[in-house]
């Protein structure tokens, strides 16, 4: 499973630096960049809580096999376009709506299917390998879809397309160690269910706002990375790329050390400690004008934001039972991404205002404010 999802998540990359720099080339507009973002994501906000209930009462691989088949269509169907010098930018945005609704289904099975498949004791550390896929990948993607993009941006489509061809094919070998089984209850009760059991969880709430906090703020860095590319330091998708490859590395020795520490002692503390430290990254990131101090602060970025991610969902993991994890995943991931489109929004509307690097560097300041809020004042998941 996780070879075949680090082979989708290349290709996907790919094509991640392969679409945003063509929105940004046939708009020319930040907001349009952040629009592609938002359509892409906001799917995930109105309909993972759905995608949560039938992760519950439903073959997770099933719901899995259908999301990737989606998307593949979806790049395929983007590659041709392209091609044929009849892509538009509605397409795209239309296409990237289409792609986060199979998400919004496949992300809780996902989520859900991972315990599943190991021991509880191995389960921080089968998160923190799931974290280095995706970010082992964000590392190579932008590698091979920065070559990729010089020949031409329909072969980064076209490749995303064939690696969804990897993990359909895991899917049909594994054999996960819990099924769902099959309920006459409705699906409002199911929702209903779900949300008084993240209510009886001291500390549940508190991570969950968290994770929308976090991504609300931290994750508009990398949409918005095109942009500090072209205007900040004025180069084109090989900075870009070097760009995306310096947080990935750095995403990849956060998510290591994690997995190297297991289950330990104060995690949530941790948790807050980092996310402060990622504030502080951020902040200096967007006030640089040195590449090289730029690209060092997004390595310092990368590791700190998944050090946070995946302790928090660690954490979310843990304190949840087999036969709610789909409902409890689907309401962490509707928290979790749907902070990211709102913030995409909001902040390409407030750069074309104002400048990237001035919204960045507030939001760097905001996430550090946030991280000790939650410190000193809300210390539900610093007892964790």
């Amino acid at each position: 499973m996780w070879i075949g999802a680090c082979t989708s998540q290349v290709g996907t990359q790919m094509q991640v630096l392969a679409q945003s720099w063509v929105v940004l080339q046939l708009s020319g507009s930040s907001f349009m960049l952040g629009l592609d973002s938002f359509l892409g994501t906001i799917p995930i906000v109105l309909f993972s809580l759905v995608g949560g209930v039938l992760a519950d009462r439903t073959a997770r691989q099933t719901l899995l096999l259908g999301s990737q088949v989606v998307q593949m269509t979806c790049a395929f169907l983007l590659a041709t376009l392209f091609a044929t010098g009849l892509v538009h930018v509605w397409q795209i945005l239309t296409l990237s709506f289409i792609v986060g609704t199979a998400q919004s289904f496949g992300g809780p099975a996902y989520s859900a299917l991972i315990p599943s498949l190991v021991k509880p004791e191995d389960l921080p550390n089968a998160i923190a390998l799931n974290s280095i896929q995706f970010n082992l990948a964000r590392v190579i993607g932008p590698v091979l879809g920065a070559l990729a993009l010089a020949i031409g941006a329909a072969w980064c489509f076209t490749l995303n397309g064939v690696s969804f061809i990897a993990v359909i094919i895991t899917l049909l070998i594994i054999r996960p160690h819990f099924v769902p089984s099959k309920t006459g209850e409705s699906v409002l009760t199911s929702m209903r269910q779900g949300f008084q059991f993240i209510r009886k969880q001291s500390a549940m709430e508190a991570l969950i706002v968290l994770a929308f906090s976090m991504t609300l703020l931290a994750f508009p860095l990398v949409v918005f990375l095109p942009v500090f590319a072209s205007d900040v330091f004025h180069a084109g998708p090989k900075v870009y790329s070097t760009l995306l490859v310096c947080l990935g590395i750095g995403s990849i020795c956060g998510a290591l050390i994690v997995a190297g520490l297991g289950k330990y002692k104060h995690q949530g503390r941790s948790a807050l400690l980092m996310l402060i430290a990622l504030g502080g990254a951020i902040t200096g990131f967007a006030l640089s004008r040195s590449l090289i101090l730029s690209c060092c602060l997004l390595f310092v970025c990368g590791g700190a934001l998944l050090s946070v991610f995946t302790t928090i969902s660690s954490l979310v993991q843990m304190i949840t039972s087999d036969n709610m994890r789909g409902r409890v995943m689907s309401v962490y991931n509707v928290a979790f991404r749907g902070g990211s489109p709102f913030g995409s929004l909001l902040m390409g509307a407030l750069i074309r205002q104002f400048s990237a690097p001035k919204v960045v560097a507030c939001n760097g300041v905001l996430l550090a404010c946030l991280g000790l809020y939650f410190l000193v004042i809300n210390r539900k998941i610093g007892t964790l």
